[in-house]
């Protein structure tokens, strides 16, 4: 009986003690309420260099703030904004392979005035068939066919100039495809808005045509200099153009018609301009709706 009873206190303090331990367990204490993440934010550095990388890796990117593989014109900077001040561009450097003429022929026609409109560029005599080369270091940003231009290049060099190759029979490169001055990108042709096969070769700095003679001897096929003295001097041809223009359109200056689907932003992008420069000329504001047919000033 003593026996009995011993084993039944030995098991009721081991309860006792069971259920003590449980209840300490269930109430958390104070210590535990609280509860502190240990795992700190951290940036994927990965990601980060991802991101500086996609932007460094178009040329000239500080000065374009884009990349745009839709519009074969970038946008316009203002040219009043130079003031008396000269921008050195550097062409050609040991850092780069300089240049090489994208073809050796006979200039068939210059810059400037031609008939009703004015030429933005040069053309060089070829056959159809005949092998185009990049005339720098650069980067495609465009490479499709146009109404006017036919098939084009353009390609971005990382001192800001843009270089245009047009009325092409054939495109060798693809848009984003890095190329070095003096590769093969296409093939010459009579594409486009086009009289006879050759080659009409543009340059371009912040969507600003420069007179490629300015910068290129085609006579010696080699730069005039290594580097180009870009002031407002550079770009007097403008008031030439501008008249042009306006014999052109008449009265006023070119006129767009709205159709479905466009925008101020649209229209801007599309003649080289601004929304700015649109609502100015139209009284206009950003916010305004237009109406189908409506007449923009350009």
């Amino acid at each position: 009986m003593k026996k009995v009873i011993s084993i039944l206190l030995i098991v009721a303090v081991s309860h006792a003690l069971y259920a003590g331990v449980g209840d300490k367990a269930a109430k958390p204490s104070k210590e535990n309420k609280t509860i502190t993440d240990t795992v700190p934010f951290a940036i994927d550095e990965e990601e980060i260099m991802d991101y500086n990388d996609s932007l460094t890796s178009f040329p000239a990117y500080e000065l374009y703030c884009s990349w745009d593989t839709a519009n074969i014109h970038s946008k316009k900077f203002d040219i009043s904004s130079l003031k008396d001040s000269v921008k050195e561009i550097v062409l050609a450097d040991k850092y780069n392979c300089g240049y090489v003429p994208p073809f050796i022929g006979n200039v068939t026609s210059g810059f400037g005035p031609r008939r009703k409109i004015f030429h933005y560029g040069i053309d060089l005599d070829l056959e159809t068939g005949d092998a185009v080369g990049a005339a720098f270091d650069g980067k495609v940003r465009i490479a499709k066919k146009s109404k006017s231009y036919g098939n084009v290049i353009v390609i971005r060099h990382s001192n800001g100039i843009e270089t245009y190759y047009a009325h092409l029979s054939k495109i060798n490169v693809e848009v984003g495809q890095e190329v070095y001055a003096g590769e093969n990108i296409g093939l010459g042709g009579n594409t486009g808005r086009s009289r006879g096969s050759h080659l009409h070769f543009e340059l371009r700095y912040l969507g600003q045509p420069i007179n490629p003679t300015d910068v290129i001897s085609f006579s010696e096929h080699k730069l005039i200099s290594d580097t180009l003295a870009l002031s407002k001097k550079t770009f007097d041809y403008m008031t030439a153009a501008k008249k042009i223009a306006s014999a052109k359109g008449g009265k006023g200056s070119k006129i767009h018609v709205v159709k479905k689907g466009d925008t101020l932003s649209a229209i801007a992008r599309k003649y080289g301009t601004s929304t700015k420069v649109l609502c100015q000329k139209n009284k206009l504001k950003t916010t305004s709706k237009l109406r189908l047919g409506q007449q923009i000033k350009l």
